[in-house]
């Protein structure tokens, strides 16, 4: 019997809507800068035609279901709220065509990519990692997950309120890299495996949040998510 010298992390994962099991996480991967829009905002236009896909990665211990309320993470005066569809992987694949891509769908969430924008365009200006910024505790807010499998979406309304004034809105047509070329990009890259999941970019409108404001959001044909921020740790 193996034994530790403390309790290990409990395994991260999320509901599945319907189902009494538990849909165990793996990796979280982020797809960054993935609406023309949002990209225009962060002073870094995207110009597919000579550009990939660029990705960063947060622990799965970010991992945070919606309805919750977390702290307003210390060393930061600039704390973001970013909407996104999250895509969950529930088949292996390796340098999966974009036309097979389907193969590997599990199904889709409603997600918040909550960061420390200040830290996170120091580091981008200095051309340092954005852990600090990105790889922030209780920062990855993901709703249940609705079971799609083989389902790519390529359409359907995208948007953000918080305390009820709606500040993003969009559709997830209006994605720069799609689902199919996501998968296939990403799988370049990693042996993607079940349990993955990819916050596959947000729209224009991003903002800050202060302790006791209430995010709520939805993607249209998968369902809400909700965050309220707490007291400053």
């Amino acid at each position: 019997m193996t034994t530790y010298l403390f309790p290990p992390s409990p395994v991260a994962a999320l509901p599945v809507r319907g189902k009494a099991d538990l849909f165990p996480v793996h990796r979280l991967f982020f797809v960054g800068r993935n609406y023309h829009a949002h990209a225009v905002e962060m002073g870094k236009p995207v110009d597919k035609s000579v550009e990939r896909p660029f990705y960063f990665t947060k622990a799965p211990q970010t991992l945070t279901l919606s309805g919750a309320t977390t702290p307003y993470p210390s060393e930061t005066d600039n704390y973001h709220f970013e909407m996104e569809l999250v895509l969950a992987i529930g088949q292996p694949g390796f340098r999966v065509r974009a036309e097979d891509a389907q193969d590997l769908i599990y199904g889709y969430a409603a997600g918040l990519d909550m960061t420390r924008r200040d830290l996170q365009l120091v580091a981008r200006d200095k051309g340092r990692p954005w852990d600090l910024g990105k790889d922030v505790e209780h920062s990855s807010v993901c709703s249940e997950i609705v079971h799609l499998p083989g389902v790519v979406i390529e359409r359907g309304a995208i948007e953000l309120s918080v305390n009820g004034a709606v500040k993003q809105r969009s559709d997830v047509d209006k994605l720069i890299w799609n689902i199919r070329e996501i998968v296939a990009d990403l799988s370049l890259f990693y042996h993607l495996q079940p349990g993955d999941l990819i916050y596959t970019g947000t729209p224009e409108g991003v903002g800050a949040v202060l302790p006791g404001d209430r995010i709520t959001g939805r993607v249209e044909g998968v369902g809400e998510v909700a965050l309220t921020v707490g007291p400053k740790a």
